[in-house]
């Protein structure tokens, strides 16, 4: 018998009476009220990264008792939240007799032997087994992507959460190595998008075994970027755990964002830092230093990060900098035990390895390497907020918007259909312009000041070193610029259809609409 495991928190979509319960028995009084909730908070979540992974979560229960009067009728009556679910049922009438196979097959050690009774060592064994063995089948008979969660008893249900995303934009991205595992038996991630779907599902189970999960229960559910900096937090556990280092103790990301944080006689940090077992084929030291310095001497490694050049970086083996060197040879990536933290500007970093970013962190919020303009996205865009459809004006506009994302200073542009009127309003606190068709030439001109630029859907400027002014609203952040936070005030307070592009000096883009945020 399958007992409650821990796993983390799905919120209630609202309080009060429970929706509507499907026709059929339900496992339990609110499990279409707190798949809603779970959907909601994937929704926020995986848009986050990237708009188009297309979250889907359903439920899935397994009776843990027999259902029949034969063998093969045992375990038969798998369950589904909705219940149209893509894979039928039939699938997992053995999965639970597969996960103790699993279990029996794979030499899990206990995380923390002196704190875990044999029970809860036996639960949390057998939930992953149950985990594995569903993913099985997941992977064999669903056409599209999806990833099970961890089971937690229902009734006389182990009941788990199962999220779809879109396949095409999930291995678009680059990752690790896949299948990778910490000594206890726990997934480690080999991408930020794994890392978020292993965090989303922690906030699941924590959810599932509260009292009556779903029914409303005043359960503070954690924000998307809280979440999304855990996944960040997670992913970086991988690195440490390939270099033979504790990820519990190295704590990485914590250590790459407060060293991209500090600044250095006014100066902010840029310069890279090898991570390798020290001896490792592809690096060469130029000097060694005497003493180590551990990486957690923040301070210590920022002054150290001042030596680097193009080709001479910090050389660190996940626990100390012991030498100035660089990288030789043909590097192996399939060996998986050199990777690079990119410092790239203030508070802005970037983890890498084999030639490719696997996720960037600007004031300690990780995201996806995605490309520094989205040409489909900045269409949809354009079209969802001017309703502009002229193919010609969408390329003039892409290509004010291309050059303004090359200026190494960072920019404002605004794109709004009462751009004369606007540009008279704010005529105390702009530079007024003859109307002018932006080019790229005219373009480069106009951002290279402080401020906004000013223009309308045709791509006619009508003033540049715009202050912008505007409500604020609640969705700015202190993390963030003033230019960044004055286009979402000015956007949101705007009785007029309105677009912002902010490019950060650190080439972040963000494509702001009355809609939210999208970043590039």
């Amino acid at each position: 018998m399958l007992s409650p495991l821990p796993l983390l928190s799905a919120p209630p979509v609202a309080f009060g009476t429970p929706l509507p319960l499907p026709a059929s028995h339900p496992i339990w009084p609110y499990q279409a009220r707190f798949r809603q909730a779970a959907q909601t908070v994937a929704n926020g979540l995986f848009d986050a990264l990237d708009e188009d992974l297309d979250p889907y979560v359903y439920l899935l229960a397994l009776p843990l008792t027999a259902v029949g009067r034969t063998h093969n009728d045992l375990y038969a009556a798998a369950e589904f939240e909705p219940a149209d679910s893509a894979v039928p049922a039939h699938h997992f009438a053995q999965v639970l007799e597969r996960g103790q196979a699993l279990q029996q097959a794979q030499n899990w050690q206990p995380s923390d032997p002196d704190l875990e009774s044999e029970d809860m060592q036996r639960r949390k064994q057998f939930g992953r087994g149950v985990r594995l063995a569903v993913q099985e089948v997941l992977d064999a008979a669903d056409k599209r992507l999806s990833f099970a969660g961890w089971p937690a008893q229902i009734g006389r249900f182990a009941v788990m959460p199962v999220l779809r995303l879109n396949r095409k934009v999930y291995n678009s991205y680059p990752s690790l190595q896949p299948n990778r595992y910490y000594t206890d038996g726990r997934q480690l991630p080999h991408s930020l998008i794994q890392a978020a779907i292993l965090r989303f599902n922690e906030d699941c189970i924590k959810s599932l075994t509260e009292p009556e999960p779903g029914s409303g229960l005043l359960i503070r559910p954690r924000d998307s970027d809280e979440i999304i900096r855990s996944a960040g937090k997670l992913f970086m556990d991988t690195p440490a755990q390939d270099m033979g280092m504790n990820p519990a103790a190295t704590k990485l990301f914590a250590t790459c964002n407060t060293i991209s944080s500090l600044r250095y006689e006014g100066a902010e940090g840029v310069g890279k830092l090898l991570l390798a077992r020290r001896g490792h084929p592809n690096l060469s030291e130029v000097f060694a230093l005497t003493c180590p310095t551990p990486l957690t001497d923040y301070r210590a490694v920022r002054k150290l990060l001042e030596m680097t050049t193009s080709d001479v970086s910090l050389l660190a083996d996940g626990e100390n900098v012991y030498a100035l060197g660089r990288q030789i040879g043909q590097y192996d990536a399939a060996r998986e035990d050199l990777f690079v933290i990119s410092f790239i500007t203030h508070y802005a970093w970037e983890f890498q390895h084999g030639g490719q970013v696997l996720m960037r962190a600007h004031y300690g919020n990780p995201s996806l390497p995605r490309a520094r303009l989205n040409r489909t996205k900045f269409r949809r865009d354009l079209r969802r907020t001017f309703e502009l459809t002229d193919s010609a004006k969408v390329e003039k506009l892409w290509d004010v918007v291309l050059e303004a994302s090359r200026q190494k200073h960072g920019t404002l542009l605004v794109i709004t259909t009462e751009a004369l009127a606007e540009a008279d309003r704010l005529k105390l606190q702009c530079t007024l312009i003859e109307p002018v068709p932006l080019t790229p030439l005219i373009t480069r001109l106009v951002t290279a000041i402080d401020g906004a630029v000013l223009l309308d859907p045709d791509a006619f400027c009508y003033s540049i070193g715009v202050i912008l002014d505007g409500k604020a609203t609640g969705r700015g952040t202190s993390t963030r610029g003033a230019r960044y936070n004055s286009a979402i005030r000015y956007v949101e307070s705007s009785p007029y259809p309105c677009l912002a592009i902010v490019v950060s000096e650190d080439g972040l883009m963000d494509v702001i609409t009355k809609e939210g945020v999208v970043s590039e």
